[in-house]
């Protein structure tokens, strides 16, 4: 005779905006001005889908499972479209769009429910509403579909987190539960080129290793010496007539200033010949100057996370990584921020699930003048 399954409640709060901001260039969508121009530059809502790959793989090994959620597109729209039942607990004054107001009434009707695990889907702005609501007393998941997400309470990949999600409902020993570090920054100091990154409390969160996601690591002084010798070596090796596209990050921007060239911390750059053809770049932009033309791509790793690409990097789209093509990726980390990642691998979460699985396997990473690993990439 087979056991019953054990009956568990979630809550789904769905922002559905996040993210928004990426593929355009900007650097996230806190604030009615920047939805406003990400709407400008044509950004379309992306969040929906990111978390039907969770639900639909949730709701497969979790049958009977209970949903309360939001009204529409906060939630509702979702949890239907997977086939599940939700019990509505919020209903905002628009049921196209949320404010954070609508988050807090959302998570605080969760809380009163005692559900058993509290799963969203946004970015770090999220994630720290819901946690000014529920502090550590019900556990938080997250879907990974803002720009931001620098929070170690997200999974690594929208279907990651419906296995994860899954597996600790059923009671699997494997998954603990840790304090998690919910954390934001600055979005006027990121479009300003400034890092400000504020820790705001820790969350009750379901952790398994290659599921789950880790805080952002800062970088260590010793990695400087062997990391700026391979950033001068990778300027020194590019070829003539063709394109660079160089992602955000330090190590990027060391690139850069071996060419003598001004880069953006944290946007998007494309240089030829030595030269800066265009800064802070939206994927258009890239795709734009692509046309016709043989392209590499440079990017760092995301220290703690192991994340390449898929946070705060959504401007380098799967479009524009499935024309450079898997040979022409250049990736360059120090060797202290790889042997620090836990579990050893990198993360591709592009939102293309057939490119996500191209990159995966093993690529080079050049890590000083003429070393590179072979490191593990996982979707």
């Amino acid at each position: 005779m087979s056991a019953t399954p054990l009956s568990r409640t979630i809550g789904l709060i769905v922002n559905p905006i996040a993210g928004m901001g990426g593929r355009v260039g900007l650097k996230g969508t806190d604030g009615a001005a920047a939805l406003e121009e990400a709407r400008r530059r044509g950004a379309l809502p992306a969040s929906q889908e990111r978390v039907m790959k969770a639900l639909l793989r949730l709701a497969a090994s979790c049958p009977g499972l209970a949903v309360l959620t939001a009204a529409g597109a906060l939630g509702e729209d979702a949890a239907r479209r997977a086939g599940l039942a939700p019990t509505l607990v919020h209903t905002p004054a628009s049921v196209a769009s949320s404010s954070a107001a609508d988050t807090r009434a959302a998570a605080r009707a969760m809380l009163d429910a005692k559900v058993d695990l509290l799963l969203f889907a946004g970015g770090d702005g999220t994630a720290r509403d819901i946690l000014d609501v529920v502090g550590n007393r019900i556990p938080l998941l997250g879907i990974p579909a803002g720009v931001k997400m620098v929070s170690a309470v997200f999974g690594t990949t929208p279907g990651n987190v419906g296995t994860l999600a899954a597996r600790f409902l059923a009671g699997d020993r494997a998954v603990r539960l840790r304090e998690a570090e919910v954390m934001d920054i600055d979005e006027d100091a990121m479009r300003g080129d400034r890092v400000s990154t504020r820790l705001y409390g820790y969350a009750s969160n379901p952790y398994a290793p290659a599921l789950s996601q880790n805080a952002k690591a800062g970088s260590s002084l010793r990695e400087d010496v062997a990391l700026e010798a391979v950033c001068r070596q990778v300027a020194r090796e590019m070829e003539p007539g063709r394109l660079y596209i160089l992602g955000p990050g330090t190590t990027t921007r060391r690139v850069m200033s071996a060419l003598s060239l001004p880069a953006t911390l944290l946007g998007v750059d494309v240089v030829a010949d030595r030269k800066l053809l265009g800064s802070d770049l939206a994927e258009a932009d890239l795709l734009r100057l692509m046309e016709g033309r043989e392209t590499a791509l440079v990017v760092g790793v995301l220290g703690g996370h192991g994340s390449l690409f898929g946070r705060g990097n959504q401007q380098i789209s799967s479009e524009v990584i499935r024309r450079v093509g898997r040979a022409n990726i250049i990736v360059v980390a120090s060797m202290d921020k790889l042997l620090q990642l836990s579990p050893r691998s990198l993360h591709v979460d592009t939102g293309d699930e057939a490119l996500d699985a191209m990159l995966a396997g093993h690529l080079p990473v050049r890590t000083a003048p003429d070393r590179s690993i072979f490191f593990q990439v996982q979707s």
